[in-house]
């Protein structure tokens, strides 16, 4: 069995000050670097996570750090994991981009709209994310010797287009995503075939249950 575990980042000093984070290198909160050991610790009494691979961007690869150190797996890093890039409203807050005319405030309105400033449209980012779950599909001797876990440590936007990917609706997608530190387990197949995702909450992303 391939089974693929996806994790948003904990919080980062975006998430707490209301910025759009996009490509900056914005790190973890105090609370965030906490948060996501507990959550390694409370992970590891559960599943064998064999292998970690993270989004290069600060919090991501901070988030894999601390289940690199439980785990005593080496993270690597994937571009395709990458948050979405916004362009110019990089790093703008919530308030400021409300102000900004040519910015999509729909997110169910931008899997073609490009962000000013050479950004990605969700269309880009579902691309890339698709790549990448292809480069998760194993060869069937594989499958038959032992199960293999995958911890992958990303974003927000990449999680909708996750979501719509796994489940096989795209152009359509989602516009909740996961808690910070929610972890999504997915017993993965293939892109193209529909999956069941089961949402996993541990440390502080209990505290804002709801279903994926």
């Amino acid at each position: 069995m391939n089974y693929l575990y996806f994790i948003r980042h904990a919080e980062s000093e975006a998430n707490k000050k209301r910025i759009l984070a996009s490509r900056l290198p914005f790190p973890l909160t105090d609370e965030g670097r906490e948060d996501a050991r507990r959550i390694a610790l409370e992970l590891k009494k559960l599943i064998p996570i064999s292998r970690i691979i993270s989004s290069p961007l600060l919090r991501a690869k901070q988030t894999a750090e601390a289940f690199s150190e439980v785990f005593r797996q080496t993270v690597q890093t994937d571009e395709r994991l990458s948050e979405q890039d916004l362009g110019r409203y990089s790093g703008m807050s919530y308030d400021e981009v409300k102000l900004e005319a040519e910015y999509e405030a729909d997110p169910l309105q931008r899997w073609e709209w490009v962000p000013l400033g050479n950004g990605e449209s969700y269309q880009m980012v579902a691309q890339r994310v698709k790549s990448f779950l292809n480069s998760m599909k194993i060869k069937t001797a594989e499958k038959e010797n032992s199960n293999r876990h995958t911890l992958i440590v990303t974003h927000a936007v990449v999680f909708r287009l996750l979501q719509a990917i796994l489940e096989n609706t795209l152009p359509h997608y989602p516009k909740d995503f996961p808690n910070n530190g929610e972890i999504w387990k997915v017993e993965f197949h293939k892109v193209g075939f529909q999956h069941r995702i089961e949402s996993i909450l541990l440390g502080n992303s209990r505290q804002y249950i709801h279903n994926p």
